[in-house]
């Protein structure tokens, strides 16, 4: 726990992102573009015990013939929300469990943080081509 001036915020670990919330449906068009997008995202600083709060992108082909189903997603973000977790390792987890979910190559995943203590953060995990 973070400690500041004796007063502290508890969070949970990375084993609570639930990854089996996330739920596919079939779908065939190896070439169709597809982006998903939210702002609804946060996760917890482990450093400061604040939240982190960010724009998440998700943009991919489905070429392993399946789609993510977006309440299962919002599901999965929501699992998210009390984890202790730097950006980058966010970042990161998103792009490894939704590439082993769909079964695909071709996916990119980008978070653009809000700005924290004058700095503003965009992570990209992945590529497209």
């Amino acid at each position: 726990m973070t400690k500041s001036d004796g007063k502290y915020f508890e969070f949970d670990g990375e084993e609570k992102i639930n990854s089996d919330f996330l739920e596919t449906f079939p779908f065939d068009s190896p070439d169709q573009y597809i982006m998903t997008e939210t702002d609804e995202f946060s996760a917890v600083c482990p450093f400061s015990g604040l939240p982190d709060l960010a724009y998440v992108k998700i943009e991919y082909y489905p070429t392993g013939g399946k789609c993510i189903e977006l309440k299962s997603l919002k599901y999965y973000f929501v699992s998210f929300r009390n984890v202790g977790i730097y950006q980058e390792g966010a970042t990161q987890r998103i792009f490894n469990d939704l590439k082993n979910v769909l079964d695909i190559e071709k996916i990119q995943i980008t978070t653009v943080y809000n700005t924290r203590g004058g700095f503003d953060t965009t992570c990209i995990e992945g590529k497209l081509d």
